[in-house]
């Protein structure tokens, strides 16, 4: 969604609520000068790409061991 700086002073409550679901571009004279985004939606979307990654057989323990003989 893109908003105006001017749109984002008048409803800043509504759009702080929007941005726990979704990017909030805002902008100024027609250019983009920031983003309005939830921190924790990054660590949510990394959580949900790492799912399935060890197999279930694997213990958690046995995995980081196997990593840090890789390394």
């Amino acid at each position: 969604m893109s908003i105006t700086a001017t749109e984002l002073k008048l409803n800043l409550g509504k759009y702080l609520q929007l941005a726990e679901s979704e990017d909030i571009f805002i902008t100024r004279n027609g250019k983009v000068v920031a983003k309005l985004s939830n921190p924790n939606a990054d660590r949510v979307e990394m959580a949900k790409s790492l799912l399935g990654v060890i197999p279930a057989d694997v213990s958690l323990e046995e995995a980081r061991i196997e990593k840090a003989d890789s390394l």
